[in-house]
């Protein structure tokens, strides 16, 4: 693959939503690409479907690509800004004869596909309106707002070497002639991302293969505008963990949900660079590592499968391997969310360095350091189940015991252990026991390490005096 001086890579989001695992996987892969050869990163907003765009996707959006830490070098440069410029090179092409005005309303437009289709032809517009040599036209119409439409190629091939999926090439006589500005004025995707991808110098395109059947007419439009054609690069799409494309519909969620659900920016980045890209049998890499290595090769042609369990796995790594110090600040969040108020100090960090180890994500480090924060309620089942009649006579004095010691771990051991002999009892006895009442949970780490980091007056709050 060869490259130009200055790459030039692009993300392009609808704000009609949140920002999706897919095109975030294609943000991934463009930011790499451009960084991998010290080129630039571009952010633009597609705001052209006014009806369903909103200002809080675009606040979702940018949210997710700075949790993300995909950085752009410009933008975001919003379409429905640029609207001048569009106009200006639509005229251009109407008075080259590239483009021309359909006047047909929606009703003749049914009636020419229910022709069609009773004919069992291909329905496509008959370019009824498409101005030839020695053709008349009927004079426009009054009280029709036309659209104007590119004058495409009847004959030939459109042609492009994809970086994906290598050559491919669809006759011109299966392209319509594609509406690129609407009745209204506003101009449609296929003709604002031709223009904005020539004024913005993009080099490479890297997108879904849901476009490669857009990318013709786009080609087509560059051709017609004279304007260099960036490289495409389309990659297939990514299934759901039962074999179905992952949609909204179908309970696919957004980026920021993964935030919020305890995910690290480093295991998704990591996590997503695997669905349809590889560097030999690495699994977990680092994003500077992954600069390093993505130079557009070993993109797979084969849809990827999204694997809960396998991104669960990648997150665990990165949680076993985030400074505490950060971990807390995440866990910190996650117990505001619940409204448990509780600062990331340094008891915090030392809860998350013992339990983090347990965790695949910071929701899961939070349920375990909740119980440090905020009151705990035993469920009747381990109640009965741990704290036995032989167990409970041993709870006082262990609770005396501890009430006089210096707090540490060393001392509550040694608590323990005296009260163990005291009572006759062995340790899974007393410290089931001891978890469900100070915990709320009958298994956790060792039980001198655990009660160490709760407070004692905590600890003497949850066991019972007589």
């Amino acid at each position: 693959m060869s490259t130009p001086t200055t790459v030039r890579t692009r993300i392009a989001p609808s704000p009609t939503g949140y920002l999706h695992l897919g095109t975030a996987r294609t943000a991934l892969f463009s930011w790499a690409y451009a960084r991998h050869y010290g080129g630039q990163f571009i952010l633009r907003i597609e705001d052209t479907d006014v009806a369903r765009s909103t200002q809080d996707a675009v606040s979702q959006i940018l949210a997710a690509l700075r949790w993300l830490e995909l950085d752009y070098d410009e933008g975001p440069i919003y379409q429905m800004q640029r609207l001048d410029r569009y106009r200006e090179v639509i005229a251009g092409m109407l008075a080259a004869g590239t483009a021309y005005k359909c006047y047909c309303t929606p009703e003749e437009l049914d009636a020419m596909r229910d022709a069609q289709k009773a004919r069992g032809e291909k329905t496509h517009y008959d370019r009824r309106w498409r101005p030839e040599p020695g053709k008349v036209l009927p004079s426009a119409p009054e009280g029709v707002a036309p659209v104007v439409r590119l004058r495409n190629p009847v004959d030939g091939t459109v042609s492009w070497d994809d970086l994906v999926k290598g050559p491919i090439t669809i006759a011109n006589r299966e392209i319509d002639d594609l509406i690129m500005v609407r009745p209204d004025g506003v101009p449609t995707y296929n003709f604002c991302v031709v223009v904005d991808d020539w004024d913005m110098g993009i080099t490479h395109v890297f997108r879904g293969d849901e476009h490669v059947n857009n990318t013709p007419w786009q080609i087509n439009i560059f051709n017609a505008l004279g304007a260099p054609l960036p490289l495409f690069g389309h990659v297939p799409i990514i299934l759901g963990d039962d074999g179905l494309k992952l949609s909204k519909r179908r309970g696919a969620v957004g980026v920021m949900d993964y935030a919020e659900r305890g995910y690290l920016p480093e295991a998704m980045l990591n996590y997503l660079s695997r669905l349809g890209w590889s560097h030999g049998d690495e699994e977990l890499f680092s994003r500077e590592q992954m600069v390093q290595w993505f130079d557009g090769q070993h993109l797979s042609k084969s849809p990827a499968q999204w694997d809960p369990a396998k991104l669960d796995w990648v997150n665990a790594h990165y949680i076993k391997r985030t400074d505490d110090q950060t971990l807390a600040g995440l866990v910190a969040a996650q117990l505001a969310r619940r409204g448990i108020a509780a600062e990331p100090d340094a008891a915090m960090q030392r809860m998350c360095a013992l339990y983090k180890d347990r965790c695949t994500t910071t929701v899961e480090l939070a349920d375990w350091l909740a119980m440090y924060f905020a009151d705990v309620a035993p469920s009747a089942d381990d109640l009965a189940t741990h704290v036995t009649d032989a167990a409970r006579p041993a709870l006082p004095t262990l609770r005396s015991k501890l009430a006089a010691i210096e707090w540490s771990k060393p001392a509550i051991g040694t608590a323990v252990k005296e009260t163990l002999g005291a009572h006759g009892l062995k340790m899974p006895q007393l410290a089931h026991a001891v978890r469900v009442l100070v915990c709320g949970r009958a298994q956790t780490p060792s039980l001198d390490a655990v009660l160490e980091l709760f407070t004692k007056e905590t600890v003497l709050a949850r066991l019972p005096s007589a």
